[in-house]
């Protein structure tokens, strides 16, 4: 076993990887080949479905499932009580198993506010926004700032989280940004290349 704190009402099944750093708070579950990174945090009722692989320095709150087919880069945030899905069109009569499940990524530095909902089968880009609430039925571009229901883009997120105004220039932090063939990126990565 590694360096990690598990919580004493919580259930960790066989076959589970969990690095270093990580805490696992009071009544979790992870299920068996559940892989969890370094230096994350699983809050209060959390469960961590078979197979699903989670990154480093993710946070995840109270109240969140990740179900099998849904994977989380390095730093995702998930919300409390956000909800992910795995099946488009379930019924309980007729269960597909996991050879029906629709992928779900988080790339890295994603944030999902509380209560939102992800429908599988879609891409949450690098470092983009999902408001509390939002329903994200398409794929999401990095850096993007989604709301409503079904969301919609409002804007941009710098990485630091703050929303970006029209030049692009982060008010808290400095990073600038640019659009490229319709791709946000930032201005330090594009002079890299």
């Amino acid at each position: 076993m590694g360096n990690f704190f598990v919580h004493e009402s919580s259930y960790i099944d066989e076959n589970v990887k969990i690095g270093d750093g990580t805490k696992i708070w009071h009544f979790s579950h992870i299920q068996d080949g559940a892989i969890i990174g370094k230096n994350c945090s699983l809050g209060q009722n959390v469960n961590v479905s078979n197979n699903v692989k989670i990154g480093n320095g993710v946070k995840i709150q109270n109240n969140v499932s990740i179900y099998e087919g849904v994977e989380l880069e390095d730093y995702v945030f998930c919300g409390p009580s956000m909800v992910f899905t795995n099946d488009l069109t379930p019924r309980a009569k007729y269960p597909k198993g996991s050879v029906g499940y629709k992928k779900t990524i988080l790339k890295h530095g994603a944030t999902i506010g509380a209560n939102a909902t992800i429908v599988c089968g879609h891409s949450i880009g690098r470092w983009a926004m999902i408001a509390a609430g939002a329903v994200v039925t398409k794929d999401v571009p990095d850096y993007a700032l989604m709301a409503g229901v079904p969301a919609k883009q409002i804007g941009w997120a710098c990485e630091c989280g703050m929303k970006l105004h029209d030049n692009y220039v982060c008010p808290s932090c400095g990073r600038e940004y640019k659009i490229e063939d319709g791709i946000m990126k930032e201005k330090r990565q594009i002079n890299a290349i």
